[in-house]
């Protein structure tokens, strides 16, 4: 017990998710895209900066191999409360966001998502692997591997500079 999860993907395009609406969604359809993976939520204090940001940063770079892979998380505080698809609508609505909001999903425990058991393992964080609060982001590079992991107070704007989208 305590160690890291068995986890056999060899890269995040490896993963079958499923998206708002129940509908599987192959990841390896972002081959040869970074990626900037985020565990969302609508009713956190950190809901309004960090939505602003990756939307900003999404219209910004999404024309150069950038995309945005948002998972709406209730584990933390109950802070994501209804659907899969009214996180969608939010996101949606509220913070004009194009990129793609997944299913909800658990990212720590037993029930993990396998995408986020691979994330972690990948990248451990302060004081372990476990995820701490909603709007951790894993930064993943062109071919699936994870290149950077930032807790909550890290904004989306600061991790622009680690991009590497040439």
């Amino acid at each position: 017990m305590g160690g890291r999860p068995s986890v056999h993907q060899k890269s995040i395009h490896d993963f079958t998710v499923k998206d708002a609406k129940g509908k599987d969604a192959d990841l390896s359809i972002y081959k040869g895209k970074v990626l900037l993976v985020v565990n969302v939520a609508s009713k956190c204090g950190y809901t309004n900066l960090n939505y602003t940001q990756l939307t900003e940063l999404y219209s910004k770079y999404k024309d150069n191999g950038f995309e945005i892979l948002a998972f709406p998380c209730n584990q933390f505080l109950y802070q994501e409360p209804g659907s899969s698809e009214d996180a969608e609508q939010f996101a949606c609505t509220r913070f004009k966001a194009q990129y793609p909001i997944f299913q909800k999903v658990k990212v720590n425990g037993k029930d993990a998502a396998p995408v986020y058991k691979f994330l972690k393992a990948s990248k451990g964080g302060f004081l372990g692997s476990s995820i701490k609060w909603n709007f951790t982001k894993f930064l993943v590079d062109k071919d699936g591997q994870v290149i950077g992991r930032y807790g909550t107070s890290t904004p989306p704007l600061a991790i622009e500079v680690s991009l590497c989208l040439s």
